[in-house]
């Protein structure tokens, strides 16, 4: 590649910027905007060598000049570049490099304004873009129109009242109360033929059964710590949960501060309307800038960052929480507070510092006896007791995560300590114990008279402890038997996910088959074993036709690590009716330092890493 010396005098312009390829300055619309350094020379490099597809190793080598970085620096520059210019101003050639793509005009202090063409390519791109966005707009539409309909069916609008069915309420460490539901602004209507516990035990199956007569339902639990009452509650909707706790000195006044807090427009719409992360996240943040002290949609919105991977933003409002729960003297909401940040640090590998949030979380909660969160700080701790090797603690911890599940009575909690420390046991090679706690696991099932998709969890860590993939497989099999009626539970999207890689890596093509053939496309990790399928059966316009819907379904839910798992598969194989440079820019682009190492192999085939 040959940089041509004579143009650092050179300014460049188009679509509104201008750049000066001497000061590194930018500037839109004649005010100069901000450009870090790096990004100014790689912008540079790709405009004075815009007829060529520049390398990752020349820019490694012309932009950062000999310092020891990572090809992640070259891709989140890239991807600045692309932020500030529009997604089609760079291309990404795979395994060969990136070029500019935008036409612009140049010109240096000896000679007028000249126009450069950049190569055709960049027209066949914009198309093929234009194509893609074409058809997320149409499945937006779609989306709106879904949206109305399910506003119209459950009455969430301001004209009329939601009508909402309660479970229940479960008193714990007190004695049981009248609750004056009367002043919840809803319609209401009273489950009394389902207790509280046997709902929260068996709520993927009482939800489905209920939903069609009561598609919101709400159920809760209160305790007393020494100055107060307190309150755990669930909203389920059609199409997500609202949960918080509260705190008052009066079950009256709890329930009075739950009605106003519920009738907020925005809940119902989050639990009733299928929306999209990006949109739920929008909706938080008017909600929080609107009521900034609302620790309740704080927390929701700390969350839903986390869940999105955006850690950083995600820390500062926890850093906020935190602040007003220590302004407000509130315990829970600082346990809360503590919790979210140390996740944050776990998912970053800040483990020392993460773990002394844990145990500040753990004092707040200890304070006023919220068993359930001690419950998920005890759990919390013994993944950063994984990290430093040190068994005793990891079975220390979950012993006393299922202690105090069990001290209220919460069956998910202590069922999830009692097989989460069978994994790490077999992780840290303790096979005595792996057996034992897998079986105390299915003795609380049987004493709690269970439905039987809980069961399925043993034969799914049987199959983890198995040492071979044909070892695996009846246990798998039997995960499926046992999640018949809740197909989309994670155990049995897991193992279905594992048969077929085990089918298609053994040439069983017909097994496959009759595996994911009889599924629907309802959510994209069926519709993604769809296009698995029809790759392997070279079913070219079936494979594209799935691939891009379990992309855009996965997109729309949220789902970070399996619409990166959808793109990779997309990138496989180029072709040309498939936007390759679409999926292969969103790995670069958002692709987890984690979903990266998992994928080491794969993605290193494809020239991305």
């Amino acid at each position: 590649m040959i940089i041509n010396d004579n143009n650092h005098s050179m300014r460049y312009y188009f679509e509104q910027f201008e750049f000066d390829a001497n000061s590194l300055t930018l500037k839109h619309n004649q005010q100069t905007i901000a450009i870090r350094h790096n990004e100014a020379l790689l912008l540079k490099l790709l405009l004075e060598n815009n007829q060529s597809v520049v390398s990752k190793d020349t820019i490694l080598s012309e932009v950062w000049q000999g310092k020891v970085v990572s090809e992640q620096a070259v891709f989140q520059n890239i991807s600045h570049l692309r932020s500030l210019f529009g997604g089609n101003a760079i291309k990404t050639f795979a395994k060969r490099g990136y070029q500019w793509q935008l036409t612009f005009q140049c010109q240096n202090a000896e000679s007028p304004i000249q126009p450069v063409n950049v190569p055709s390519t960049a027209q066949q791109t914009r198309a093929q873009n234009k194509t893609h966005w074409r058809l997320i707009a149409f499945i937006a539409v779609l989306l709106i129109g879904f949206v109305s309909y399910f506003s119209s069916v459950f009455s969430v609008n301001k004209e009329s009242k939601p009508q909402v069915a309660i479970v229940p309420f479960t008193f714990t460490n007190m004695a049981e109360q009248e609750v004056p539901i009367h002043q919840l602004t809803f319609k209401v209507n009273e489950l009394k033929n389902i207790s509280a516990q046997q709902y929260e035990a068996t709520q993927i199956l009482s939800y489905q059964s209920l939903k069609q007569s009561h598609p919101l339902i709400l159920s809760g639990s209160f305790w007393r710590s020494e100055k107060q009452v307190h309150l755990d509650f669930l909203l389920k909707g059609l199409s997500g949960d609202w949960q918080g706790q509260m705190s008052g000195t009066t079950i009256e006044q709890l329930t009075k501060n739950l009605a106003a807090h519920l009738q907020q427009p925005f809940i119902l719409e989050m639990v009733t309307k299928p929306l999209s992360p990006e949109v739920k996240q929008a909706r938080l943040s008017i909600a929080h800038q609107e009521s900034p002290k609302d620790l309740l949609v704080l927390n929701r919105l700390v969350d839903t960052y986390i869940t999105m991977e955006q850690y950083d933003t995600a820390m500062t409002l926890a850093d906020k929480l935190e602040q007003l729960a220590i302004e407000e003297n509130n315990p829970q909401q600082l346990g809360n507070a503590l919790l979210f940040q140390s996740s944050i640090l776990t998912n970053k590998e800040i483990f020392e510092l993460s773990n002394h949030k844990l145990m500040n979380a753990q004092k707040a909660f200890e304070a006023i006896k919220d068993d359930r969160r001690l419950a998920d700080t005890y759990n919390a701790r013994s993944w950063l007791d994984h990290q430093n090797s040190d068994y005793n603690a990891i079975k220390k911890h979950l012993l006393l995560s299922a202690k105090h599940a069990l001290a209220v009575n919460d069956i998910e909690r202590e069922l999830h300590a009692l097989t989460y420390l069978s994994v790490l046991a077999h992780k840290h090679k303790r096979h005595d114990d792996k057996y034992l706690y897998l079986q105390q696991a299915e003795s609380k099932m049987d004493g709690y008279k269970l439905p039987q998709y809980h069961y399925a969890k043993i034969p799914f860590h049987h199959a983890i402890y198995s040492n071979s993939p044909a070892q695996r497989e009846p246990h798998l099999k039997q995960v499926l038997t046992y999640t018949e009626h809740t197909p989309n539970h994670w155990v049995a999207q897991s193992s279905r996910r594992q048969l077929l890689d085990y089918y298609i890596s053994s040439g069983r093509l017909n097994l496959a088959s009759e595996l994911v053939n009889p599924l629907d496309t309802t959510t994209p990790e069926n519709t993604l074993l769809k296009a698995r399928l029809a790759k392997e059966l070279k079913q070219q316009e079936q494979y594209q036709t799935y691939g891009k819907q379990a992309f855009e379904q996965a997109q729309l839910a949220g789902k970070r690590s399996l619409s990166l798992d959808i793109a990779l598969l997309m990138c496989d194989e180029p072709d040309k009716q498939i936007n390759y440079d679409f999926y292969f820019r969103y790995i670069e682009e958002h692709a987890t330092e984690y979903w990266s190492r998992r994928n080491q192999q794969k993605l290193h085939a494809i020239n991305i890493q």
